[in-house]
């Protein structure tokens, strides 16, 4: 008989308000370890607001989530579950990464420095040890030899890629992309999308994927799930989604985002 892995991230009867705007619906979905979903639909679908929840920088308003079978935003009690406190969101934050839209980077630390950073503070790790993983993820980034030059002096593709090896470096078992394109000029626009690709394909890291790059997402997803109005409207593979959806709000929302493009 096979065995079902417990799914990585899952999401149950999660409801997210803000006052009396209902930005996530009684939202349920699953991601399984290693898999690589794409999340697209217009703005203010719910989309970022899902990746804010998991890096708890959002608490649900109803549901729970959980994280490799582990509660995120709550916390076990005996036999209940209860809001989660900040000892235990901090710790549950450390198996998530985030790639955003703008880098984020320290301005006024070395590339080296900006990788090296959290690993020493948040995950313990020797200035040693952590400088050798911060090298090898710039070597794989292809900024081996910018590893003592500052964010300003790297263009906005090269900013992205050290975010992007910042984020490998905490060794994250979920890592987060929130339309981490949108800041670029168009003609780096591929270059991180290819290396995204080719970490997606050679690490067992699962990712949740926020675009509008929909060569990117057929590419590369395993699922891609539309949103509207804080529900997944349809959730299937790429090859089927983007050749004949199921339904026609998604129809809709592609042919308006091809034509933009």
């Amino acid at each position: 008989m096979s065995h079902t892995p417990e799914p990585m991230v899952r999401f149950d009867g999660v409801v997210k308000r803000f006052g009396d705007n209902v930005v996530l619906d009684q939202l349920d979905f699953t991601v399984a370890p290693g898999e690589f979903v794409t999340l697209i639909g217009p703005s203010g679908s719910g989309k970022t607001t899902i990746l804010r929840l998991l890096m708890t920088l959002e608490r649900v308003s109803e549901g729970v989530i959980t994280v490799g079978g582990e509660p995120l935003s709550h916390m076990r009690r005996g036999d209940r579950l209860v809001p989660a406190d900040d000892k235990h969101l901090a710790a549950a934050r450390r198996r998530i990464g985030m790639v955003f839209q703008q880098f984020n980077l320290f301005p006024n630390m070395s590339v080296l420095r900006n990788i090296t950073e959290a690993p020493v503070h948040v995950l313990g790790l020797s200035p040693a040890e952590a400088e050798a993983r911060a090298r090898d993820l710039l070597e794989l980034v292809g900024l081996g030899d910018r590893c003592d030059e500052h964010p300003s002096r790297l263009s906005g593709g090269q900013q992205q890629r050290v975010a992007i090896a910042r984020a490998l470096a905490m060794r994250p078992d979920v890592l987060l992309l929130d339309e981490v394109t949108s800041a670029l000029d168009p003609e780096l626009v591929a270059g991180v999308l290819d290396l995204l690709g080719d970490i997606a394909r050679t690490t067992d890291i699962t990712f949740l994927c926020v675009t509008h790059e929909m060569g990117f997402a057929r590419q590369v997803s395993d699922r891609v799930m539309m949103f509207d109005h804080g529900r997944v409207i349809e959730d299937a593979p790429p090859e089927q989604l983007f050749t004949d959806p199921r339904e026609p709000r998604t129809r809709e929302f592609l042919q308006a985002v091809l034509d933009r493009s």
